[in-house]
């Protein structure tokens, strides 16, 4: 691909589709999402929503799965746009870097945000006289984020053990979650639940409001990027990073449907249900109890964590490998490798501050989580649309890895752009009636701050020395290079 490696091959084939796996977390996202479903669309929508976003997902994931054979670097997307682009690939990688960036950020800062949320409806279970302030979710994300950011400061192999740690945490766990919830309640729902629809957005118009719902499911399908941007530190990567793609979306959807429906039949009163702090942990309580309800909670806030660890890997290596380029403002500080670690350790650090900088928000904003998971799914299913409508528009031109789609190519990767397009434009409008400065949707502000940025520095001085991923040489002359 053009590089000298300065990051050490040691994340095996389970270790590349863990990591996704992780980020993508269908405990975390359902968790941390499962209120805004219930008041946007309600069962039709989480459940049937989780279905067809699910497919929706998949022909996203199978083009990139595509590209990240072709061009398995760090770099990955907008690496691969630059190299996709048959003319101004310095623009196009430029913007598919910077969409990538913030998406990433955003990922990173949501997870840790609901894992704040969950932790603080923990404390109150078991407290019931604490009061949970905004401003006390911000501060615990805080020291999430510091805690994550000193974990990926060590070496890489401690965070492919977590990462290993983290799927049967999330695996195990889920299945405990499910079988209590449907053994240890006196009742369930009756199956005509799962068409019943909800609207308590404060929208008059019910199918705005479904398709708002749809954000729970777009939310926790992001990040699957991650197995794509640890392609340079893993064995074989023009096959194993895009079966770890596939494999974490395919095995997500379904695990994540059988947990979906668990909580949905396990709904007692609707109505308070929804209106709580935390609707599902709400429904545990309900139905299983004080101590079983904390004891859950507590494999939630660990699935949690664990998703926000793997953002803030996934999202390092896209900082390092955007500053390899020369893309960053202080380039030369966030590509920099500890000779200790063989990790990006400044580039962490980067993620964990730009991370805390996105949830300031929420400081005074109620509606400020579901604004970062908005930057988090329109910043990302952006940047992911760049590369796969380049490979379009490329055609018979377009040289595939070993990992390929054949004659069926070019049509799921159509389907996947539109997708991308439709629910980009949905989740950037308001989601919540009446639209005040505490139910305002400022992800458009974020994204727009970004670009606007992008584009001053693009036009300003960026057009004239970026010309895309940089080639250091012939493949001799990079192996003679390598820092390894």
């Amino acid at each position: 691909m053009g590089y000298p490696r300065k990051l050490t091959r040691r994340f095996k084939a389970f270790d590349n589709f863990a990591i996704s796996f992780t980020i993508i977390n269908i405990i975390s996202g359902i968790f941390s999402s499962f209120g805004f479903g219930m008041n946007a669309g309600g069962p039709r929508i989480l459940v049937f929503g989780w279905i067809g976003v699910s497919v929706m997902v998949l022909f996203v994931g199978a083009s990139m799965a595509e590209i990240a054979s072709a061009y398995p670097t760090s770099g990955a997307l907008y690496f691969s746009a630059g190299k996709l682009a048959k003319r101004h690939k310095g623009a196009w990688s430029w913007y598919t870097g910077w969409l990538n960036f913030v998406g990433q950020v955003g990922g990173t800062a949501a997870t840790g945000f609901a894992a704040a949320t969950f932790i603080q409806a923990f404390v109150s279970m078991q407290w019931p006289s604490y009061d949970a302030p905004l401003q006390h979710t911000v501060l615990i994300t805080g020291a999430i984020l510091l805690l994550q950011a000193l974990a990926n400061t060590y070496t890489v192999q401690l965070v492919a053990l977590l990462n290993r740690i983290s799927v049967w945490w999330l695996l195990i766990g889920m299945v405990v979650i499910v079988v209590c919830l449907v053994v240890m309640p006196d009742g369930h729902q009756p199956v005509s639940t799962l068409t019943s629809f909800a609207n308590n957005t404060g929208f008059q118009n019910g199918v705005y409001a479904g398709m708002l719902g749809l954000l729970v499911t777009s939310w926790t399908f992001t990040g699957f990027d991650g197995s794509f941007h640890m392609s340079e530190e893993t064995v074989q990567a023009t096959v194993n990073a895009p079966r770890g793609i596939m494999r974490a979306i395919g095995y997500s959807a379904l695990t994540g449907l059988v947990l979906m429906l668990a909580l949905v039949f396990a709904i007692r009163d609707y109505a308070a249900e929804a209106a709580a702090a935390a609707p599902p942990v709400q429904i545990l309580v309900d139905g299983l109890g004080g101590t079983t309800a904390k004891l859950l909670l507590l494999i939630v806030i660990g699935c949690m964590l664990f998703c926000g660890l793997a953002n803030m890997t996934s999202n390092a290596r896209q900082i390092f490998a955007f500053s390899r380029d020369g893309a960053m403002p202080g380039s030369h500080w966030w590509h920099t490798v500890s000779s200790r670690t063989r990790t990006p350790v400044n580039a962490v650090w980067l993620a964990a501050v730009c991370a805390l900088v996105l949830v300031i928000p929420g400081w005074w904003s109620h509606t400020a989580f579901t604004a970062v998971v908005s930057v988090n799914v329109v910043g990302l299913f952006l940047a992911y649309a760049v590369p796969i409508f380049l490979r379009l528009r490329l055609g018979a031109e377009f040289q595939p890895g070993p990992w390929q789609l054949g004659r069926w190519s070019r049509v799921v990767a159509t389907v996947a752009v539109l997708w991308i397009v439709f629910s980009s434009v949905l989740f950037m409008l308001p989601q919540a009636s009446p639209i005040s400065a505490g139910s305002f949707n400022y992800a458009p502000l974020a994204l727009g701050a970004v670009l606007l940025v992008a584009t001053v520095w693009w036009f300003a001085t960026a057009r004239r020395r970026f010309q895309g991923p940089v080639s250091y040489g012939s493949p001799d002359e990079v192996a003679a290079m390598d820092l390894i």
